[in-house]
Order: C-alpha cells, then sequence, then structure tokens
C-alpha cells in the first residue's frame, strides 16, 4: 500500500502520527518541509515500485520555507486525485476557506483528538483508492458509461451495428441519452468520416422545418436571398439524427418517406432532383405505434424508420450505473468550470442511487454541475445534496453496502405531500405546530395518492407547469411547517430543514411568504 506522507516542522507531530498510524498498518513518510515533498513527488517514478507516491497527504500549514497552502496548491496541479488534509494551530476563517477553495480534503485544526484524526486519515485513504479505481474505469471507457445489463445489450447492439449502414430508430425516455448513442453508430460505422448532422424536428416551427432539412432556392420565399442547403446536404456522405421524429409535421413526414425510398429529394422552390447520400438515425420518446394508430403518424414512414430498433434504458433501471456516472460527472464539471473535482461520501452516493430521475442521465448530469457549484466543502454530502433529493425517506435511498439499484424501487417525484397539503391554499400566516408525520407505511401511501391524484387532475387539464406548481406548494408546506414547529425562527428552521440561512430567506420571498 502506498504510505501517508506528514509534513510538519513539528517532531513531536510526526512521531505521534507515525506510531498511531503504523498500529493501524498504515505506512508513512515524514518530511520537515514543503521543498522536502516537492523533491520527493519530482523524484517518482511510474515503473519504480519501490518508490511508491502518497496514498494521502498530511501537511501543517505555516512552516518555515513554505506554506501548507502554496504546498497543496503545487501538489494538486501533479495529482488533482490526491487527497490532502491540512492541519493548523491558527484556526481561522480564512485559512479554513483557503484550504478548502485549493481541493483540501479536510481541515484539522491544532490540537486534534487523534483517534479522530486517524479516522478522518482512514476515510482519506478509503477516498483515494475509490477514486484510482473510477479514473481506472473512466479512463477504459470514456465514450460511454454503463455497467448494467440493460447498457451492455446496447453496447453489444453498437458493436453488431459497426458495419452496417442500416436506418436505426432509437427510443427511450427524455434525457437518457439518444443522441450520444447516435453519434456512437455513426463513429463505429463506414461513414465515420463523414459529417453526424443532428436536428431536433420537435424544437423548429412547422413552416421552418422544410427549409432545414431540405434546403431552399433562392427566391422560393420571402427573405430567402441565396440558395441555402439544408440538413441532408449537409450530412452528404455521413449521419443525418433525426431527433424527436414522433414530432414531425405530417405532411413533411410525406417527403421525409420519398426521400427514404428513392434517395433524392427537392430543394424548396426547386426544379432539380438533389441525391442523397445519408444514413438515417431516428430517435423519440413517443411511443410511434399509438401515434400511428391516432392517425398522426405515417405508418410507411414508421416501418421504414423501424428497421432496427435500439431502445435506451431509463436511469432508474440501471441504477447500478449511478455511481459510476456520478463521479464521472462530477470530473467532468469540474474540468468545464476549471475547479478542483468534488469528490461524494457514500452515504451521498446511495441517497442519489435511490432518487427515480425521471429526466435520467441529463438529469443527474445538471445535479452533479449543481453540485460543483454549489457544495461547500470538496466532499460532497448527504447534506449537500439538492432539497428533491434531501427529501427522499430514508428507506428510499441505497444503503451504502449495497450496490446501488439492487432491492430498491423507484423514487416517486415529486416528493410526495400530505394529504391535507394538496390542493390546498398557502397562507401568509404560519399555521399551529403539527404532530410529525412518520415516513413510510400508511402516511407515505397517503403522500403518494394524494400527490397522484393532484398531479392526474392538472395534466388532465392540459396544464404545462405541473413541475413548477406542485413544487412551488411542496415547498411552500414545508418552510410554514418548519417555521410554526421553531415558532418562526428562521435560522432554525433551516437547520432543521438541512438548508442555509441565506436558502430560505431567498424561498420565503421567492414563495411569498413573508
Amino acid at each position: 500500500m502506498k504510505p501517508i506522507w506528514i509534513v510538519d516542522d513539528d517532531q513531536s507531530i510526526r512521531f505521534v502520527l507515525e506510531k498511531a498510524l503504523l498500529r493501524e498498518d498504515l505506512p508513512t513518510r515524514s518530511f520537515t518541509s514543503p521543498r522536502e515533498v516537492l523533491s520527493a513527488l519530482d523524484e517518482l517514478h511510474d515503473d519504480d515500485p519501490d518508490n511508491l507516491g502518497p496514498q494521502v497527504l498530511v501537511s501543517d500549514i505555516r512552516m518555515p520555507g513554505g506554506s501548507g497552502l502554496e504546498l497543496l496548491g503545487k501538489v494538486k496541479e501533479r495529482h488533482p486525485g490526491l487527497p490532502v488534509i491540512i492541519m493548523t494551530a491558527f484556526s481561522d476563517l480564512d485559512s479554513a476557506v483557503s484550504a478548502f477553495q485549493g481541493g483540501a480534503f479536510e481541515y484539522l485544526p491544532k490540537p486534534f483528538d487523534l483517534p479522530k484524526a486517524i479516522e478522518l486519515i482512514r476515510r482519506a485513504v478509503e477516498e483515494s483508492q475509490r477514486e484510482e479505481v473510477a479514473e481506472e474505469r473512466m479512463a477504459a471507457a470514456p465514450e460511454m458509461l454503463g455497467q448494467a445489463p440493460a447498457m451492455q445489450d446496447v453496447f453489444r447492439a453498437i458493436g453488431r451495428l459497426s458495419q452496417s449502414n442500416v436506418t436505426v430508430m432509437i427510443t427511450g425516455e427524455s434525457g437518457t441519452g439518444k443522441e450520444l448513442v447516435a453519434r456512437a453508430l455513426h463513429k463505429h460505422s463506414p461513414r465515420a468520416g463523414g459529417p453526424f448532422v443532428a436536428i431536433n424536428t420537435a424544437a423548429i416551427p412547422k413552416d421552418l422545418l422544410e427549409s432545414e432539412l431540405f434546403g431552399h432556392e433562392r427566391g422560393a420565399f420571402t427573405g430567402a436571398q441565396t440558395m441555402r442547403r439544408g440538413r441532408f446536404e449537409q450530412a452528404e456522405g455521413g449521419t443525418l439524427f433525426l431527433d424527436e421524429i414522433g414530432d414531425m409535421p405530417f405532411d413533411l413526414q410525406t417527403r421525409l418517406l420519398r426521400v427514404l425510398s428513392d434517395g433524392h429529394f427537392y430543394r424548396v422552390g426547386g426544379h432539380n432532383a438533389v441525391k442523397a447520400n445519408v444514413r438515417v438515425i431516428a430517435a423519440t420518446h413517443q411511443d410511434l405505434e399509438q401515434r400511428v394508430k391516432e392517425g398522426v403518424f405515417r405508418e410507411d414512414l414508421f416501418h421504414r424508420l423501424n428497421v432496427i430498433r435500439l431502445r435506451l434504458p431509463a436511469l432508474r433501471e440501471r441504477r447500478e450505473d449511478v455511481p459510476m456516472l456520478t463521479r464521472h460527472f462530477l470530473q467532468q464539471s469540474a474540468k468545464q468550470l476549471g475547479v478542483e473535482p468534488k469528490r461524494i461520501s457514500d452515504p451521498a452516493l446511495a441517497q442519489i442511487a435511490g432518487f427515480g430521475f425521471p429526466g435520467n442521465v441529463r438529469q443527474l448530469e445538471n445535479i452533479c454541475h449543481w453540485l460543483t457549484v454549489m457544495a461547500p466543502a470538496q466532499v460532497i454530502e448527504r447534506k449537500d445534496l439538492p432539497p428533491e433529493i434531501q427529501l427522499l425517506a430514508p428507506e428510499t435511498a441505497a444503503p451504502a453496502g449495497r450496490p446501488a439499484g439492487e432491492g430498491v424501487e423507484p423514487a416517486p417525484w415529486p416528493p410526495a405531500l400530505p394529504q391535507e397539503a394538496v390542493g390546498a391554499r398557502v397562507d401568509a400566516a404560519v399555521p399551529a405546530p403539527a404532530a410529525p408525520m412518520a415516513v413510510g407505511g400508511a402516511a407515505a401511501a397517503a403522500w403518494e395518492s394524494g400527490l397522484e391524484a393532484e398531479a392526474l387532475e392538472l395534466l388532465a387539464g392540459g396544464r404545462h407547469d405541473v413541475w413548477d406548481e406542485l413544487t412551488r406548494r411542496f415547498e411552500s408546506k414545508l418552510i410554514l411547517t418548519a417555521l410554526a414547529n421553531t415558532r418562526g425562527r428562521r435560522i432554525e428552521a433551516a437547520q432543521k430543514l438541512g438548508i442555509g440561512r441565506n436558502t430560505i430567506t431567498r424561498k420565503i420571498q421567492e414563495l411569498g411568504l413573508e
């Protein structure tokens, strides 16, 4: 095992930590200054098993010949995944903030309790080993991630289709990564040298979609001052990805069918046929068979597109992939923002794995981006998670000792409301304290049934703001109940809810609860 590196100019501190760690079978190596540490790092060689780098670095903050914070910055440049614990006898806010902003694993004020210090170092060792495994996995499979059987089936299908130009239909809920799969199909196909062009047919107005797909001639309509090549011509020799094909207008479906049938099309306002040498990959989150029955999607086009169907699983169907994806997105988000990647504790990871993820992988990616920006410490704990995940009942989250997804049912979203909260008016006055309600059993069933009934009523009414409406009611009820419990004391209410003081103040203002 790699040693724990201890950096402190105080010999007694080094001695005490060395002896305590050796009793825990944790090897150590000690230094008296940052300069010695940097020299030792320069001498490391990957091919020398006897010259091992550190598993964890424990450093004092103020030493002759250099600062622990400066050392932290230089070490993180060379070894970004190495956990660094900063020790100091000068317990001030600036030091703590600087340590965490520099990417420290934890901040340890002196004098410290030795058993607690050893426990902290052991946690850092476990985190370091876990990050090493995660980095190996990410290096091995950076393109698409997934160990779940359902994703392995997708990977096998991509492999089988790698030498084919056949039309593929990708189905799956929104946010499952349909475009990512389409890009993989292109990348591993004979057309990989050609362009990959994507268009979301639901995001473009009907009167513009025809021109976007097929292009137009000069003067074809008002504003068409020059000839324009459409997406079919832009994808010549490559792949055209038609996302949300189920929402394509009916009259345009006829034109698309003609292109797929004879390989030719006309620009808008044009009279000369243009040959299309394009592989089409389509995607939809809708039930196209049902759309055909309803008469809003052409049956002949459906059969033309549905040569090979590839179904992507929802994230709740592949919960064992959540830990790997979470770490991947945290690394990715940190790289995009130019900050140190944050790590995540096992309890927090288990809580995330128990979430239902109605937005699937895209929602997980957004949550990881939020955590990179909003989580206060370098290690993400359960209390740092977004409110919608924190509010999961404890039994819904996957236990830390069990693989995420094993014996776990999808969690409902939005979080279930008490029966009396559904449809209730939110009053500005603080209600009388209510008896605490147990989470689970009959109470949980009432929450879910009440929420389901309200959601169905709003959806049936054609509302397009159901998420915002129910979330607003839920947050209002929760904050008012907490304020009632604390007799209007906001800071105490925020602490009990597990949110920040600024957060509860902002929410009270946004929800009009002043």
